[in-house]
């Protein structure tokens, strides 16, 4: 259902910082130069600070040195957005649509840093289709954009564990890789789900939400739903029959 509408993305578009990220340090190590790397540093400015940036706003200035990979951890467990502008100001914004557009994704677009309200109401959104920001997640899987090394350890600081909607309904040992976001009126989440033997990616992309309460909670049903759906097609043949578990031996 409207799969190939245009949505704004909120902080799920750190999805895409997070691949340029790991591109560009999968290309440092093949002797690129002037690349983004994960192990970079960088010392704390509180210049750098906008709305949203509960990890950041507590460093010390000039004293606290971090690295990109802490910095991509800050930006996908809390969604820290001071984090996020550092990341996207290494890697280019610019590197991140050029990475966007090589794996055929149209429509999705960063166009602005976080809280840049100005930008925003320039028309310039960070905006996908949720059937692109399956795309995404599907070549980040498949390994179409990172070599097996930078998409194993990718999805696993994806996966860390976070206050989202996907989750939310699922049982506690089912890995999700996923990255939510939100703004006012609209509310996302995009990841991929590990359902036993049937992986799968789901965006659900919601705007103009007067109660965004209520979108949260429809986010995580149809997260369940499609989860209830894979897990059983992970148990049956492909004609439908739950197959008998094989004998333990």
């Amino acid at each position: 259902l409207n799969a190939d509408r245009v949505f704004p993305t909120a902080s799920s578009i750190k999805i895409a910082v997070l691949v340029e990220l790991y591109r560009q340090d999968q290309e440092t190590r093949s002797g690129a130069k002037g690349k983004a790397r994960l192990d970079d540093t960088y010392t704390f400015d509180p210049k750098d600070l906008v709305e949203d940036s509960r990890i950041m706003a507590g460093l010390t200035a000039g004293v606290t040195h971090v690295t990109n990979r802490d910095l991509a951890q800050f930006m996908v467990a809390v969604s820290d957005n001071a984090a996020a502008n550092i990341l996207i100001d290494r890697v280019g914004k610019d590197n991140v649509n050029a990475t966007l557009r090589a794996v055929g994704l149209s429509k999705t677009m960063l166009r602005r840093k976080m809280i840049d309200i100005a930008a925003a109401r320039r028309g310039d959104e960070n905006v996908a289709t949720p059937e692109e920001m399956v795309r995404l997640l599907e070549v980040i899987y498949k390994g179409k954009v990172l070599n097996n090394e930078a998409t194993a350890a990718l999805t696993k600081q994806l996966s860390t564990l976070k206050q989202s909607y996907i989750p939310r309904l699922l049982p506690e040992n089912v890995q999700v890789a996923n990255k939510p976001g939100e703004l006012e009126a609209v509310r996302t989440d995009s990841g991929i789900v590990f359902a036993t033997n049937r992986p799968f990616a789901i965006c659900v992309m919601t705007a103009y939400d007067r109660d965004e309460r209520a979108a949260e909670r429809a986010i995580s049903e149809v997260a369940l739903e499609a989860y209830r759906y894979f897990e059983m097609r992970g148990k049956t043949s492909e004609y439908g029959r739950a197959l008998p578990q094989a004998e333990k031996r």
